[in-house]
């Protein structure tokens, strides 16, 4: 008998949705997992077939309505190696849809998280350079995608960085 374990976040009541909603991650496996809509009427699932890092939930385009990010480790056209990427999801209508399936935030990907604000809200990242050190930058959306906001720290040690990385 297999055991499903559920995150579960994200809850988002009334004032500008007529419906609740709740975006979790299901995973099956190490290497497939479901992103899971369910609304008061309607469940809906979109298949990850990838390894899964991290998940968090946030309006991340400002437009009210709760999206969820989800950190996945996959290879891309151009990024033959596996590495740490960001995909951000939506409700359309009920339906789990993509809103933006990034291949690369900056830097090298090795964390991230959400932080709310009055525009919608800020992904934080944790990225690695080339040389060895870190970055802490955020990023904002900007209509089709993320686009860079600034810089919270340059050129630090990976404890520095982590430290910047959960102020606030």
């Amino acid at each position: 008998m297999k055991e499903k374990v559920m995150i579960v976040t994200g809850l988002l009541l009334g004032a500008v949705c007529a419906n609740a909603q709740e975006f979790r991650i299901e995973p099956v496996s190490d290497s497939l997992s479901y992103v899971v809509l369910s609304t008061d009427s309607t469940e809906d699932r979109w298949q990850l077939p990838y390894p899964v890092y991290q998940f968090q939930t946030g309006d991340v385009d400002g437009n009210g309505s709760t999206d969820c990010m989800v950190g996945v480790i996959k290879s891309t056209r151009y990024y033959s190696t596996p590495a740490r990427r960001l995909f951000i999801f939506k409700n359309f209508r009920g339906h789990v849809r993509p809103l933006w399936m990034g291949s690369k935030l900056g830097g090298i990907l090795e964390d991230f998280r959400f932080i709310p604000d009055a525009e919608g809200g800020v992904i934080r990242a944790v990225e690695s350079t080339t040389d060895g050190l870190f970055v802490v930058s955020e990023y904002r959306w900007q209509g089709f995608g993320m686009g860079f906001d600034r810089f919270l720290a340059v050129k630090v040690s990976e404890e520095e960085a982590y430290r910047e990385f959960k102020e606030n």
